[in-house]
């Protein structure tokens, strides 16, 4: 399978909101994702985007998988990419699609002089946690999320 690593595009947006769905389902929480079409294109393509993206694109211009980022700002690091979600969907899994994406993403963070990657892993995704470790990935089990629900 020849994939192709590129920027989202406004146009992209309905397929990363099934891979979102389907992201949710595998987390085993479907019924939180609750962001509508609409929102998710205005916050990604409008006058004041929040979020960023890389698309893994197959010759059949079918979007497999994607990594979705904003900036995050640390007080003691300065600006990093926060990594929000990378998704492969599942037929294409085990292919190297994430790597791809990863490596691109690796890539961006450089370009854009970041400081550093950081996000979260469930702790009972085991294939995801393999695989940030061939990446020397560090794991922080000292913090604790911290959520308002607004």
């Amino acid at each position: 399978m020849s994939i192709t690593i590129r920027k989202a595009v406004k146009e992209d947006c309905p397929r990363l909101l099934e891979l979102i769905k389907e992201l949710a389902l595998y987390e085993k929480a479907p019924e939180q994702v609750t962001v509508t079409l609409a929102h998710f294109e205005e916050s990604g393509f409008g006058s004041n985007p929040v979020w960023w993206a890389l698309v893994a694109e197959g010759e059949d211009k079918t979007v497999y998988g994607f990594a979705l980022y904003y900036i995050r700002y640390s007080t003691w690091k300065g600006q990093r990419m926060y990594l929000e979600d990378i998704i492969v969907t599942e037929a294409a899994r085990g292919k190297g699609i994430g790597k791809l994406l990863l490596d691109a993403l690796i890539e961006e963070a450089k370009e854009k002089k970041f400081s550093g990657i950081v996000w979260q892993v469930l702790g009972w995704n085991e294939p995801a946690i393999n695989f940030y470790k061939k990446y020397n990935a560090a794991f922080d089990a000292e913090w604790i999320n911290c959520a308002i629900n607004l």
